[in-house]
């Protein structure tokens, strides 16, 4: 006899909240999806989605006649008890996050004694806490996400780890939601709210502050030619650093990892503790994108009516993502210098071309590259691995490639005709600064 899943209420269906929706109902729950915006219900009624994130929308049609897309609260509360709270927390101009969507969802929730709402999306920590004091009757725990762009799949069907936070009086909305996850493994993490938002943001400002620092690497091996890409070979199989996130290149993006370290440099700001590892943070961030520039500048010199394309405009592969992509700084500092920018993206095309109006968009990598002075690798996809540089090299003015994201073997490039450049990676025949000849 089959036991009938628990429906789970989601509010809110942008990246996470579809992802999180189509999951539960892969593992077989009856899930009501709730979002503000007509259009984007429709058209997911429909079967339609325009989240690029690979093995999704094979996911949703699937799962179908599990999934409930609705534009009324109502239908959530007439037929869940855990609503998974899936909004944007955007940054505002202060750095705070902006919880107007949030808190439009507790305003819903006032008087409701039979619900319970469980927190994924990002909020800073003491937010439950004041939730919990304005719903006094209504369940409350957090469980915050930890979904890459690109991975978001395995990511959820393979935690390592589920963190759920509850305080006294909501232990009983704790169990329910790890019971949730019981089928999918990974270590469990019971702790207080407060414990638990924390953990969300210290995890992302910790990743970034690791890319950061390798990227510091890379500038120093640059000056005194070191190869970065050896020297976090070498630092990853150190047991405690690991290998992940030592990637050097042209800084990180997307929606999570700048605004995460805004908002806890702002909250400990607000506190009166001054978090200086954080300013660094993202001032390196904002300084490697403008050092691709003056790589540039070096080896052309002047930029102005120089022709240069950016291969790549989404901040990560797998995703068509532009939210704080390097792209729009590297486009935004060339068009400054005076350069005609040609780009190509695999998937995230049409949104860089509303960003980027001024950015001429080829149809192809190559085609791209036809007349260019210099290229860059902006955004690490596959295909790109496989491209005939050759016939690149014989397509472009000058067959100059600077590798935003030490993504290329420099020996196939060299060979294929390319002068290359990567980020702190050791050039043939170059001479460390300060270094006599």
């Amino acid at each position: 006899m089959t036991t009938e899943k628990e429906p789970i209420g989601v509010v809110g269906v942008g990246w996470v909240g579809l992802v999180t929706a189509a999951c539960f109902a892969e593992l077989g729950h009856p899930v009501f999806a709730r979002d503000i915006l007509p259009e984007k219900v429709e058209a997911l009624a429909r079967g339609e989605t325009t989240i690029h994130e690979p093995g999704l929308n094979e996911l949703l049609a699937r799962n179908a006649e599990r999934l409930n897309f609705t534009t009324e609260m109502s239908q959530l509360l007439d037929s869940t008890r855990l609503l998974f709270v899936c909004v944007d927390t955007p940054p505002t101009y202060s750095g705070d996050a902006d919880l107007g969507r949030v808190m439009s969802v507790v305003d819903e929730m006032r008087g409701d004694s039979s619900h319970a709402l469980v927190m994924k999306s990002t909020v800073p920590v003491g937010t439950g806490r004041k939730i919990q004091r304005e719903l006094a009757d209504t369940g409350y725990a957090s469980c915050p996400e930890f979904l890459k762009e690109g991975s978001a799949i395995s990511d959820f069907m393979r935690p390592d780890r589920v963190v759920v936070g509850a305080d006294p009086g909501n232990e009983w909305v704790a169990e329910a939601v790890e019971e949730l996850y019981v089928p999918l493994g990974g270590e469990r993490v019971r702790t207080d709210v407060s414990s638990a938002e924390m953990i969300k943001l210290a995890s992302n400002t910790f990743l970034a502050t690791k890319i950061s620092f390798i990227n510091e690497i890379a500038n120093v091996c640059e000056e005194v030619g070191a190869d970065v890409s050896e020297v976090a070979r070498g630092m990853g199989l150190d047991d405690r650093i690991g290998p992940k996130f030592l990637q050097a290149g042209v800084g990180f993006g997307g929606s999570c990892f700048g605004k995460d370290v805004s908002a806890l440099r702002k909250l400990a700001a607000n506190t009166g503790y001054h978090f200086q590892l954080l300013n660094a943070v993202v001032e390196v961030n904002e300084l490697q994108k403008r050092r691709v520039v003056h790589k540039l500048r070096e080896r052309l010199g002047s930029l102005v009516g120089r022709r240069i394309a950016l291969i790549g405009l989404s901040f990560k592969p797998d995703t068509d993502d532009m939210r704080d992509a390097a792209s729009l700084v590297l486009a935004a500092r060339l068009e400054g210098e005076g350069v005609d920018v040609v780009a190509y993206d695999p998937v995230a095309q049409e949104r860089a071309a509303e960003l980027l109006p001024a950015v001429e968009m080829a149809p192809s990598a190559l085609a791209a590259l036809d007349g260019a002075d210099a290229a860059v690798l902006v955004t690490e996809w596959p295909e790109f691995a496989e491209l005939d540089w050759a016939a690149a090299a014989e397509r472009m003015a000058r067959p100059l490639l600077i590798d935003g994201r030490n993504f290329l073997d420099p020996n196939l490039l060299k060979a294929a005709g390319f002068e290359y450049e990567g980020i702190g990676r050791a050039v043939e025949g170059s001479v460390p600064a300060g270094t006599a000849e």
